[in-house]
């Protein structure tokens, strides 16, 4: 019997994000369409996969260090008080806490269609 060596690593997935809502709001004066607020807490090292919103997204960080970045555009660094947008043709290539040891923390407001997902995986 030949013996099995393994000279890879394991890697385990990083941690996901956990998303809460904190309000959405019909929007009277544009029929069809809706505010959405949600927060996102990203654990130490958490990764978003790619996707997109389908909206107008913008970003404001409370707490914590991110990476964010669209197709086609620069990666930026964000830190408390900064902030992102996010245009609804936009893929999001990059979403991450760029710190592995402390959490990070953000509000996102959607300017999107009613009741449709608000978060699209994409390859």
């Amino acid at each position: 019997m030949i013996p099995l060596i393994y000279t890879g690593s394991a890697q385990a997935a990083p941690p996901a994000a956990v998303v809460n809502k904190v309000m959405t709001q019909p929007l009277a004066d544009y029929p069809g369409k809706e505010m959405l607020m949600i927060t996102v807490d990203y654990p130490p090292g958490a990764v978003d996969p790619v996707h997109r919103h389908n909206a107008h997204s913008f970003v404001y960080v409370q707490e914590g260090t991110i990476v964010m970045q669209v197709k086609g555009g620069k990666a930026v660094t964000l830190g408390p008080g900064q902030s992102f947008y996010e245009g609804p043709n936009d893929i999001h290539t990059v979403g991450r806490n760029a710190s592995k040891t402390k959490p990070a923390k953000f509000v996102v407001l959607l300017l999107k269609d009613q009741n449709v997902p608000f978060f699209i995986p994409t390859h």
